[in-house]
C-alpha cells in the first residue's frame, strides 16, 4: 500500500485502517481498484469538519473530498428484523476495530491494515487465505441471509485458486436456507449478487454452492425443477459465449443458463428476480437461437425456422439484436451462422418502399413484405446448399 494515507492532512490525528476486499486481494496478489477505510474513535461531525461528504442516511459512511474513497465510522450491527436490511446500526467512538471487523461475513474479509501496511487480523483471515478456505467470522453469519449468496459468489471468484467453503460455514448456509430467511431477500439484491457471480471466473461454482445448501431451490426453483442433469448441462454452457457484441459477459451467461427452460418457466424466473428488461429480452432471444441451433444439429434449417427466428428477434426494427445472436450462433455452429447470415442479408434487402412504389398499401403491403422476405430467405438458402 502506498503512503498516500499517511501524508493526507485530512486524516491527521485519526485512527484509520484499510479494510475488507482491498486487504484481501492485495494479500492474494490480485489488483486492487478500490480502497475502503474504517475510522475508529471518531464522530460524524469530526469528518464533516475535515470536508468529508456523508453518503446515505442509514450508515455512517463518508466520501473523501479528493480521492472519493469511502471512510466509514467503526460500527456494530444488531439483528432487528428479517432480511439483509433488518439491522440496527450502532456507530460511536467507543466501537473498536475488532468490533467492526466482527460484523463482517468471512474471515478473509475481516482483515485490516494500518496506513503503514501493518496487518490487523483478529479472526484468522490470513491463515484462511493461505489455506484457501471461505470461513464465517462468527455465528452472526446467520443473521444476514445475503451472506449465503455472497459466500457462493466469492467461491465463483476464487475457486480457480483452490478455495472451498468451510464445512461449518456450509452448515450455517444450510441453516439459513431452511430458516425461511432467504424468502425475505429483495429480488433486486438476489439479482445483483447473481449478476456479479456470472461475471466471475467460475460462475458455475456459485450455482453449485447454492444448490449444495438448498438455497437454489428457494431462490431460483425453475432451474431446479428442470432436473439436475439439465442444470449441469446449462452450467457447462456458461463459458460458451460470444466474445464480441453489446451484451455483457454476465448477461450472456444468464441467457445461456436459462435458454433451455420453457417460455413460462423463463418468464417466471425473470419476474422472480425482477430482471432488467434488457436481460430478460436477451434470454428470450437466446432461447430462440437455441431452437434454431437444434434445427441445425438435426439438419432441418428451413425457411420457416429462419423466418420465425428473425421475427422473434424483431430484426427488421432492431438489426443489432440479429447481429448479437449471429455471434452467439457462430460460436456454436459456424457453418450454420454463415447460412443464417446470408439469409438475413437477403431478407434485409427487401425494401418496403419498393413495394409501396409497386402500388401495395395497407394490409396488402404487410403481406407482400412477408412474402418477399420469405422468398429472399428461400433463395439464399438454396444458393448456399
Amino acid at each position: 500500500m502506498t503512503s498516500a494515507a499517511q501524508r493526507d492532512r485530512r486524516l491527521a490525528g485519526l485512527e484509520v485502517y484499510r479494510v475488507g476486499g482491498a486487504v484481501r486481494d492485495d494479500r492474494l496478489g490480485w489488483p486492487v481498484y478500490d480502497n475502503d477505510w474504517v475510522v475508529v474513535g471518531a464522530t460524524p461531525e469530526m469528518l464533516r469538519k475535515r470536508g468529508f461528504k456523508p453518503v446515505g442516511r442509514d450508515f455512517p459512511v463518508f466520501l473523501h473530498p479528493e480521492t472519493h474513497e469511502e471512510y466509514a465510522l467503526a460500527r456494530t450491527e444488531r439483528k432487528s428484523g428479517h432480511g439483509y436490511v433488518g439491522f440496527s446500526v450502532h456507530a460511536s467512538p467507543d466501537v473498536s476495530l475488532e468490533d467492526d471487523l466482527a460484523r463482517r461475513d468471512l474471515t478473509i474479509n475481516a482483515m485490516a491494515e494500518t496506513p503503514e501496511g501493518e496487518l490487523v487480523d483478529p479472526y484468522g483471515g490470513l491463515a484462511d487465505l493461505k489455506a484457501r478456505v471461505l470461513r464465517h467470522v462468527s455465528q452472526a453469519f446467520v443473521e444476514d441471509p445475503l451472506r449465503v449468496l455472497r459466500t457462493a459468489r466469492f467461491l465463483a471468484r476464487y475457486a480457480g485458486l483452490g478455495f472451498v467453503i468451510a464445512e461449518e460455514t456450509q452448515a450455517l448456509m444450510m441453516e439459513l436456507s431452511r430458516s425461511g430467511e432467504l424468502e425475505h431477500l429483495a429480488a433486486e439484491r438476489v439479482w445483483v449478487e447473481t449478476e456479479k457471480a456470472l461475471g466471475e471466473p467460475q460462475p458455475e461454482a456459485y450455482f453449485h454452492a447454492l444448490s449444495a445448501c438448498d438455497a437454489l431451490c428457494v431462490l431460483m426453483p425453475e432451474l431446479v425443477a428442470a432436473g439436475e442433469a439439465s442444470l449441469e448441462t446449462a452450467l457447462a454452457r456458461l463459458h460458451e459465449i460470444p466474445l464480441s457484441g453489446s451484451p455483457s459477459v454476465a448477461h450472456w451467461r444468464y441467457a445461456r443458463l436459462v435458454e433451455h427452460l420453457t417460455p413460462e418457466a423463463r418468464q417466471c424466473l425473470a419476474e422472480r428476480l425482477r430482471l432488467p428488461k434488457v436481460v430478460a429480452q436477451l434470454a428470450r432471444h437466446s432461447a430462440a437461437s437455441h431452437r434454431l441451433l437444434e434445427h441445425g444439429r438435426r439438419g432441418e434449417v428451413t425457411v420457416e425456422a429462419i423466418m420465425a427466428w428473425l421475427n422473434n428477434l424483431d430484426g427488421w426494427r432492431k438489426p443489432q439484436q440479429i447481429e448479437d445472436q449471429l455471434a452467439f450462433i457462430e460460436c456454436q455452429q459456424p457453418h450454420l451462422a454463415e447460412h443464417v447470415q446470408r439469409a438475413w442479408q437477403a431478407a434485409r434487402g427487401v425494401e418496403p418502399r419498393d413495394l409501396l412504389a409497386a402500388g401495395y398499401k395497407g394490409g396488402e403491403l404487410g403481406e407482400a413484405l412477408k412474402r418477399k422476405r420469405r422468398d429472399a430467405v428461400a433463395q439464399a438458402l438454396s444458393s448456399s446448399a
